[in-house]
């Protein structure tokens, strides 16, 4: 599958998502990558990142001039972040307009797992394999009068395909677990393996303490396919 940018601007950087956030390496032995879905999620797809360092504070009210974006000393490199829309929303310019093959849309979003204090990133899905126009990146301030900054080369877009169509083709339904006896005895035993493994955590040097944590999900177990992934690394785009 392509992926294309057709570059429209200068100052356009994108680099495949990586799997490491700064506050997961600062949890007590970096114990947020034992959940692997969560890595997963943070490499799968691509990050854009900012070209000028720059702070910006909103005063709370709904105009367009109400928040203040100001350059980081020393940085000369032009700003693409402005308050378009008004309410509280810093928009960011982005100087490419992408190509995904027909019946592919591209999720537009925030660095996933990646949190920052008094401003939150909106979500957009857009139809890539037609549009002839670019997007924006949108965060919407979630506290007045609170200065926020974006530091040169800090992901503001994380983007990644989606197949256009696939929701509206999910058959969701509820089953009672009983109902269903070939899953209901795997997770039954899961169920009780996990309480006893929490149970021996709290004795002092049990397997439990030594071993840690239950890597059940992590390795795949005897129900895992064969195409369960412990890591993922997107390709980095070729200039031409």
């Amino acid at each position: 599958m392509r992926l294309t940018c057709y570059s429209t601007g200068n100052g356009l950087k994108i680099v495949p998502a990586s799997a490491e956030r700064v506050w997961m390496d600062e949890t007590p032995n970096s114990f947020a990558y034992r959940c692997l879905p969560m890595n997963i999620a943070n490499a799968h797809g691509w990050m854009i990142l900012n070209p000028a360092a720059f702070a910006a504070q909103w005063d709370g009210s709904a105009a367009t001039n109400a928040i203040a974006i100001q350059p980081m000393a020393g940085d000369k490199t032009p700003i693409i972040a402005s308050s378009h829309f008004g309410s509280g929303v810093l928009t960011f310019n982005v100087n490419g307009l992408f190509r995904t093959e027909p019946g592919y849309d591209l999720v537009v979003t925030g660095p996933v797992n990646q949190p920052k204090d008094a401003i939150a990133p909106l979500t957009g899905i857009v139809e890539t394999d037609w549009s002839v126009s670019t997007f924006t990146m949108n965060w919407k301030f979630t506290r007045k009068a609170t200065a926020i900054r974006f530091d040169r080369d800090e992901p503001f877009c994380m983007i990644y395909p989606v197949k256009r169509g696939m929701i509206e083709a999910v058959q969701p339904e509820i089953i009672p677990l009983e109902q269903a006896p070939e899953i209901a005895g795997p997770y039954t035993a899961w169920a009780e393996s996990r309480r006893q493994f929490n149970a021996e955590l709290t004795i002092p040097d049990s397997p439990a303490q030594k071993q840690k944590w239950q890597k059940d999900y992590f390795q795949g177990g005897m129900e895992a396919p064969k195409d369960h992934r412990t890591k993922i690394k997107p390709k980095a785009f070729k200039a031409r």
